[in-house]
């Protein structure tokens, strides 16, 4: 476990950035970066505050030398999330996560961070319909969020290779838990079909709901992020379950939980959206990450989070 440390989380009020900085602020001091663009603040606000510093400003406007002065490790959460806004505004995609992952490896390299770990996703893969992915399969970005994701990556390897700057970049597959915003017009299915079940509405599904996710409890993800630095990780891991769950599956099981008939609308597929999507998980199990093996269990925790 990483222990009396400095650490960095950049996007450390958001969804998966909040979790980071519940895991690690009893034992170090966090640095939190975050403008609350999607992020909030009460994601943090039963933590014990003595040892977490919040910085509410922009990853590409903040001086983050000052930040990062005598930090250990940094995680780079920090980003404009979701296709679809990446598709209506690609400028700003790119400003927030290709600027600004480019402005933190630099500050991490001219302040001696021991290692950047980077918040990538599984839509590098994009829509080869080879499964399951496998981190040496070439990159094929659909969208422009996609794009910016496999830009970050391989500017955490120049850093690498240039400046010796060790990172890791991990690619996180659908990742699901307590404290996802349903409200947000660019929500995760997850929170947002949870929602509108406990509503008495019904889920809206993109296409025929045959798609498969391999949707990772965010609690896994933590301990990924934990694991770059605990072990001698460098390069890229995909983060997930190792298993696929379609749609349909997925709403049946959560009608299942709530105890209640979900009859599901179907409408047109999403521009830019993946058929399928699991992750072969061998690379980081090799560095002894174990991800939870029950999806309904995990699910059950958010279903109870949000009654």
């Amino acid at each position: 476990m990483i222990k009396n440390k400095k650490v960095v989380v950049t996007g450390g009020l958001g969804f998966i950035g909040s979790h980071l900085v519940e895991e690690l602020h009893t034992n170090n001091q966090v640095f939190i970066v975050d403008n609350e663009s999607t992020g909030k603040h009460q994601n943090i606000v039963n933590f014990d505050l003595d040892n977490i510093s919040l910085t509410l400003d922009s990853i590409t406007s903040v001086d983050l030398h000052e930040i990062m002065e005598g930090a250990d490790y940094v995680f780079h959460q920090a980003a404009l999330p979701s296709v679809p806004r990446s598709v209506k505004d690609p400028l700003s995609s790119n400003e927030t996560n290709v600027t600004g992952t480019l402005k933190v490896l630099i500050a991490a390299r001219d302040c001696g961070v021991k290692k950047v770990v980077f918040a990538s996703s599984s839509s590098v893969y994009g829509d080869t319909p080879v499964l399951p992915k496998v981190e040496t399969m070439p990159l094929n970005p659909q969208s422009p969020y996609a794009t910016t994701k496999a830009t970050g990556e391989l500017y955490c390897q120049n850093f690498t290779d240039i400046y010796n700057l060790p990172t890791v970049a991990l690619r996180y597959f659908n990742v699901f838990g307590p404290r996802q915003d349903p409200e947000s017009q660019y929500a995760a299915v997850i929170p947002k079909f949870i929602s509108a079940i406990i509503k008495g509405e019904s889920p809206v599904i993109y296409g025929d709901g045959q798609q498969s996710r391999d949707f990772t409890y965010v609690k896994n993800v933590v301990q990924a992020n934990i694991l770059a630095c605990e072990t001698k990780m460098q390069g890229v891991y995909n983060v997930a379950c190792g298993r696929k769950t379609t749609l349909n599956e997925m709403v049946g099981i959560m009608g299942e939980l709530l105890e209640k008939d979900v009859n599901p609308k179907y409408t047109d597929p999403r521009v830019g959206d993946v058929k399928h999507s699991l992750a072969d998980i061998d690379k980081i199990k090799a560095h002894g990450y174990q991800p939870s093996e029950d999806f309904k269990e995990d699910l059950k925790r958010v279903v109870e989070f949000f009654l």
